[in-house]
């Protein structure tokens, strides 16, 4: 059976100096969203507006966005090891949004950041070769990242202003405000040997010794009867831990992993890390061991069954990796990202049924997040103007406005004037005029 490779979506735009892509997965967002919960009902963000938003980049580096955007940096999610240093850094970002340092340059940069931010997708990724989804099945393996920079600048007294009001956000949110000693200290071992260096005059952040000795005192005059009672709770605490290996697992080299999760490491997080990493590395047979023992003894978590349905795709196992589509989602409540996996595999399969069920389960995955990958997979199962359609869908999402329209065109000519994708490939059509 021909080997189907797996590939990163990772596709980037310049824009004003900077390029910057997304990292869509149910399993990340959905502990980071969970964790950041109590944060936004402290700053009265209405229920469900906060959204959290992974970037792909090594940087220690997160900001807020128009108040209700949480963009986070993997190189931080990767390595702070604690969900209540997270709920600080997030604090203070919001810190920064409640003192009204970010409104009038988030308005001017709102538009821009998000023309500026391609998503991809962790596990599961495809795009045709040359972006063209009409070119079928093929292709390409790989992965890849982008510096980025610091978006916004900030002066040593509005930083100070951020850590304050992010301090007393936690404790608002009941959580555990020594997050933000654990986010200093660590900063501390990351720059404290060249901030030592550094003129504290000419820099427009405080310097971490200055910063942690600040929170210290502040979280000191605490009152003694205060209790963290929306803490992470242990359950969280260990997805927390999971999904941050798991960002390890897809976005490091092999002996990067190793060198964060050595084999003498036992831990359920650190075998889930490898196991990633041995089938990014085309192990795919280990990679299959490794997760099989995940399942063997933690039989009720989904995204062990997603890891293990993606390898059995590469591997060409199509009714394998189905079955473990099927259980991942059986174990979830809302998760597009599988469902368009799982689609994906049926579309290549193409047993009696599993066209249907793939336009289903794109449709489903589109009413919770209208995602590039999606359309694509769409645009695959249908054999109609309708697959037009979801390909102007998939170059509009992108950005590619031109192969948008040119679709769009061609889905109208061929579907009748009353269905719903007529309709909305003329929205396409219409957008922007």
């Amino acid at each position: 059976m021909r080997k189907i490779f797996v590939f990163l979506l990772c596709l980037f735009l310049s824009c004003n100096g900077y390029a910057a892509s997304l990292i869509n997965d149910t399993e990340v967002e959905q502990i980071l969203s969970e964790l950041v919960a109590p944060l936004a009902v402290a700053a009265k963000i209405p229920d469900g507006r906060l959204n959290v938003h992974i970037v792909n980049s090594d940087d220690f580096n997160a900001f807020v966005m128009g108040g209700e955007d949480v963009y986070v940096y993997t190189g931080l999610l990767t390595q702070i090891k604690s969900p209540d240093a997270l709920q600080a850094v997030v604090a203070h970002e919001l810190g920064h949004t409640l003192g009204g340092h970010m409104a009038q340059m988030s308005q001017r940069m709102s538009a821009e950041m998000t023309r500026a931010m391609i998503i991809q997708a962790l596990g599961i990724g495809l795009m045709a070769i040359g972006g063209d989804p009409s070119l079928g099945a093929g292709v390409l393996a790989g992965s890849g990242g982008v510096a980025q920079q610091s978006m916004l600048a900030f002066t040593r007294d509005e930083e100070r202003i951020a850590d304050d009001m992010g301090v007393k956000l936690m404790i608002d949110a009941k959580l555990n405000p020594d997050g933000f000693i654990d986010v200093f200290n660590q900063m501390s071992n990351l720059t404290g040997a060249l901030e030592s260096r550094i003129n504290p005059n000419i820099i427009n952040h405080p310097l971490t010794s200055e910063r942690l000795a600040h929170v210290r005192e502040k979280i000191k005059h605490i009152d003694s009867e205060y209790k963290p009672t929306n803490a992470p709770t242990t359950e969280q605490r260990t997805e927390y831990e999971l999904a941050r290996a798991k960002l390890v697992g897809y976005l490091y080299n092999p002996s990067r992993v190793e060198t964060m999760y050595p084999k003498s490491d036992k831990s359920v997080a650190a075998q889930y890390a490898r196991a990633i990493a041995r089938m990014q590395s085309g192990n795919l047979d280990d990679a299959r061991v490794g997760t099989s023992n995940l399942i063997a003894s933690n039989p009720e978590n989904p995204y062990f069954y997603e890891l293990l349905g993606d390898i059995e795709y590469q591997l060409g196992h199509y009714d394998d990796s189905i079955d473990a589509y099927e259980k991942s989602l059986s174990l979830t409540n809302t998760a597009p990202q599988i469902e368009t996996a799982l689609a994906l595999v049926l579309t290549e399969r193409r047993k009696p049924g599993d066209i249907t069920r793939a336009i289903e389960l794109c449709k489903r995955a589109l009413l919770s997040e209208p995602a590039p990958l999606t359309y694509w997979v769409l645009a695959r199962a249908y054999d109609d103007g309708r697959a037009d359609w979801a390909r102007a869908e998939y170059y509009h999402l992108m950005h590619q406005d031109d192969k948008a329209r040119e679709y769009a065109r061609r889905a109208k000519q061929a579907l009748p004037h009353d269905s719903p994708e007529y309709i909305k490939s003329n929205d396409i059509l219409n957008n922007g005029q």
